[in-house]
């Protein structure tokens, strides 16, 4: 699996965990509706970690929880 296929995966985990909408985390970490969008349907292809900081901002965590996730051990990622 690419590196941001796993980040689209675990983000739509987190928000069905959470019972969130994508709005929802749009106006909680303020990242644009576009670019959540964009990241969930994997047409994101580098994620910038900013970004990221401020999605897990919204989601109330932090970057060791969101990358807490058998998504991202060496077995699952690609090269």
């Amino acid at each position: 699996m690419q590196l941001n296929q796993a980040i689209s995966k675990r983000l739509s985990e987190l928000l069905t965990e959470r019972n969130m909408t994508q709005y929802a985390l749009f106006t909680k970490s303020g990242v644009s509706k576009g670019t959540v969008s964009n990241i969930i349907s994997c047409r994101h292809k580098a994620l910038n970690l900013r970004i990221l900081w401020e999605l897990c901002q919204g989601l109330g965590i932090t970057l060791n929880e969101f990358f807490d996730s058998p998504l991202f051990t060496y077995d699952n990622l690609d090269p």
